[in-house]
């Protein structure tokens, strides 16, 4: 179901300006001055409302975050959150809106450590499945994006898409660190940020299906 355009959401947007890193194209080559000195980096793409992207702020107070979501209504949530959240936590996020597929346009290669792809977008027809986040020319993007051995942390409920995604890390020749068909259940459940999707479809008794990989280290150039 599409989301009803929110009202004034432009100026509430721009109310959370420190947040938002409005071209991203600027920060190429200059990833050190975002957070105002060096930091290590995660990745969230389609970080909806922010709840995992605030997560892993807490968890890991030393690294930067950069969370991105495409639908500008549901940024808007995100930035309010984190936001009004600045007293609770360190202030290690920056948030993008735009579509992933310009990520290597933005960022320079081996930017970030770890990548994290939540309950993305299944698109279930076969003619849309090269736009999936865990297809290969998203992979592609992520080897480049990635420091040599860096991670891909992949969670979703929808069983297909989990399955066609396992394949394609096999295909590339990724390696698989951690799986599971029932996340909650798993000896990672502990250190899992839940977030208000997911606990929407726990609540119902739907398992979360999760995998991380490792890409390849790559020798010194």
């Amino acid at each position: 179901m599409r989301m009803r355009k929110k009202k004034h959401s432009a100026e509430r947007i721009e109310a959370c300006a420190e947040l938002l890193l409005k071209n991203p194209i600027e920060c190429f080559g200059k990833e050190d001055e975002i957070f105002g000195k060096k930091l290590p980096m995660f990745l969230e793409i389609g970080c909806g409302k922010g709840d995992f992207a605030r997560g892993l702020s807490k968890m890991f107070p030393d690294h930067g975050i950069i969370a991105l979501e495409r639908v500008p209504d549901v940024a808007m949530f995100a930035l309010e959150k984190a936001k009004s959240t600045l007293g609770e936590r360190p202030d290690n996020v920056r948030f993008i809106i735009g579509n992933a597929e310009y990520l290597t346009d933005w960022f320079a290669p081996h930017s970030f450590e770890r990548v994290y792809a939540n309950f993305s977008d299944p698109w279930p027809k076969k003619g849309q499945h090269k736009r999936r986040l865990t297809a290969p020319g998203f992979l592609e993007r992520y080897e480049k994006l990635l420091v040599s051995g860096g991670e891909l942390h992949f969670k979703t409920d929808n069983e297909d898409l989990f399955d066609w995604s396992i394949e394609k890390f096999k295909e590339y020749g990724l390696e698989i660190t951690f799986y599971t068909r029932d996340l909650h259940a798993s000896e990672l459940a502990s250190t899992n940020i839940v977030t208000e999707y997911e606990k929407r479809f726990t609540d119902l008794g739907q398992n979360i299906f999760s995998a991380h990989v490792k890409f390849p280290i790559k020798d010194k150039e």
